[in-house]
């Protein structure tokens, strides 16, 4: 397989969590022609301050813009922008579906022949929010482009740059010196290493299958009290671990929403924890050449020090 790192590539959503770790990634690569376009001002500075030598455009892809002219000539576009969480529908409808419609009409008007499109697990879920929907909505849109394409649809995922999720979960445990967990807490994930993740995007870029679907899984089940404990084992946290019920701690999201006009954790993602889904794990170390991190690395790669871990990007 011939690596061509001359290769531009359009990066939308690329201050986020994937978007960090998989430009850090692609540079290891060899990569250089990066147009990284990100709406969120401080997120998108951070990502200035770490890689000057890239083309970094702070827009809002839901709008036209001065951002789509820089997506001539460019052989791939890696599809992140992503809303995960939100009060109401509005931001999950502009972000996930207006923003996928403008990007699919700009790549087909300037000839970008391939895309890597970042679904995720949930459209297979059992779960019916807005998340969940507009994420089917938008991987539908990328089908039916035109545009020859990949899709990956990974489960949740943890690492570095992490300012959702288990991230923000890590911070608010050195905080704070009860931590709730909503009943008994064995409610069993299949958490993915985002590091794992970007080396498989890679590999679509390389590889590029041809309008292929793959459930990106991580392999090893864990139950959501054990990545709390593991997680309070690496960042050295003396709190209290306080398992509560549910319904109190479904109240005390939706009173925190209150006051929050972009909470990290809703009372949909707490739903979602409950659902009970198990996601099918396909071979993907095997098929993508991409070799597992066990879980526990993973963690402690993650939280304990490193030079990203002071790094914290804003909601």
């Amino acid at each position: 397989m011939t690596i061509n790192t001359s290769l531009k590539l359009i990066i939308p959503g690329a201050a986020g969590l994937v978007g960090q770790n998989l430009i850090i990634a692609l540079k290891e690569m060899g990569y250089k022609n990066i147009v990284a376009i990100d709406k969120h001002p401080d997120n998108t500075r951070i990502l200035r301050q770490l890689h000057p030598d890239i083309t970094i455009i702070e827009a809002d892809i839901s709008y036209p813009g001065e951002w789509q002219s820089a997506c001539a000539d460019g052989d791939m576009v890696v599809m992140l922008q992503a809303q995960i969480g939100a009060k109401l529908s509005a931001p999950f409808i502009r972000n996930n579906i207006e923003s996928t419609r403008l990007m699919l009409e700009t790549a087909k008007k300037e000839s970008v022949p391939y895309i890597v499109h970042i679904s995720s697990s949930v459209v297979e879920s059992v779960a019916d929010d807005n998340y969940t929907n507009t994420k089917k909505t938008q991987e539908e849109m990328v089908k039916n482009s035109g545009i020859e394409h990949c899709i990956l649809r990974p489960t949740l995922m943890f690492g570095w740059f992490d300012r959702k999720h288990l991230g923000w979960l890590s911070r608010f445990m050195k905080k704070v010196p009860v931590f709730p967990i909503p009943g008994n807490g064995r409610y069993m994930r299949q958490p993915l290493y985002v590091q794992d993740f970007c080396n498989i995007i890679v590999a679509c870029l390389e590889k590029k299958p041809k309008n292929d679907v793959f459930n990106i899984t991580g392999i090893e089940n864990v139950d959501y009290i054990d990545i709390i404990k593991m997680i309070k084992k690496t960042v050295r946290s003396s709190t209290l671990i306080l398992h509560i019920p549910y319904a109190l701690f479904w109240l005390l999201l939706k009173v925190y929403a209150m006051f929050d006009s972009d909470p990290p954790f809703t009372a949909e993602q707490l739903k979602a924890l409950i659902a009970k889904d198990e996601f099918e794990v396909i071979a993907w170390g095997d098929i993508f050449g991409v070799k597992p991190t066990p879980f526990t690395q993973a963690i402690e790669q993650t939280y304990g020090e490193n030079k990203y871990s002071n790094i914290t990007l804003k909601f």
